[in-house]
């Protein structure tokens, strides 16, 4: 077992080494796609970082909202058909909160530069 560096670790140095030194070197469009390159690592490190602990979370938020217990994919599709047949709605106890944290979660991971995303995590 590999115990350093992590593979957010050798990610991360990897996406750093080509922002800090090729992306200057770089014009037009191949500068682009080195930037959506460098983003699709940046994305990869902050899953590898955040999503367990997003996931157990959401995880154990569906339980408590549904209880019941099951898989994050099954109870996440439970969750979709009890809004679709009507029988939980945002007054549902717990619905919009749930939704809400768990949405946060997904934006650190996928946009965490995104202002809207930065200006709630300020004011919580």
């Amino acid at each position: 077992m590999q115990d350093e560096p992590r593979p957010d670790e050798l990610i991360k140095a990897v996406a750093d080494f080509l922002r800090d030194h090729i992306a200057p070197q770089i014009t037009g469009h191949a500068a682009f796609k080195l930037r959506v390159g460098i983003n699709a690592l940046d994305l990869v490190t902050r899953q590898l970082t955040l999503a367990d602990r997003s996931d157990a979370a959401e995880l154990a938020s569906l339980k408590d909202l549904l209880g019941v217990d099951g898989s994050l994919l099954e109870l996440n599709s439970l969750l979709s058909e009890r809004i679709a047949a009507g029988t939980m709605d945002l007054s549902s106890p717990g619905l919009q909160d749930h939704l809400w944290q768990t949405t946060m979660a997904k934006l650190a991971v996928d946009q965490p530069n995104y202002a809207s995303y930065r200006r709630e995590r300020k004011q919580n």
